[in-house]
């Protein structure tokens, strides 16, 4: 069996928290994906990445919720729930902490989503053609 090194295993539990952020994962998922103890798991990956994992699951949760604060007008609460969080009073204290402001007030720096909606060319041009009629240049005056 050929050696691998350590460094691809986190980096295998790494990209488990950058794709599955959403769901409800643990240190101890991260360390299985690893083929680590949670332990030595999470000593090696504070060695690679400068950080614990659950810090850096928690920092890749609170920077889709940061997003979706400014591109969604979704609440808050949905946004918690949506990232893989289970309570919004510590999602808020976490986000604080983080990004120095509440989301209301992060997401209030932002325009409203709605003013930030793209709509695709084609979509455009499909709404400003003009809507087929059926009439017919070759038929009869009307009488008066």
């Amino acid at each position: 069996m050929a050696f691998v090194p350590a460094a691809r295993h986190l980096a295998r539990a790494k990209d488990l928290a950058d794709a599955r952020y959403f769901e409800p994962l643990s240190v101890d998922d991260l360390a299985r994906a690893a083929g680590l103890s949670r332990a030595h798991f999470s000593e090696q990956f504070r060695r690679a990445f400068g950080e614990s994992p659950h810090a850096y699951l928690l920092t890749r949760r609170l920077e889709r919720a940061a997003a979706l604060l400014q591109a969604t007008d979704h609440s808050v609460a949905e946004i918690c729930f949506s990232v893989g969080l289970r309570s919004v009073g510590s999602f808020t204290t976490s986000f604080t902490r983080t990004y120095g402001r509440s989301p209301t007030a992060y997401r209030a720096e932002a325009p409203p989503a709605a003013d930030q909606a793209l709509v695709p060319a084609c979509v455009l041009r499909a709404y400003r053609r003009p809507q087929r009629r059926t009439f017919r240049e070759d038929s009869a005056p009307e009488p008066q």
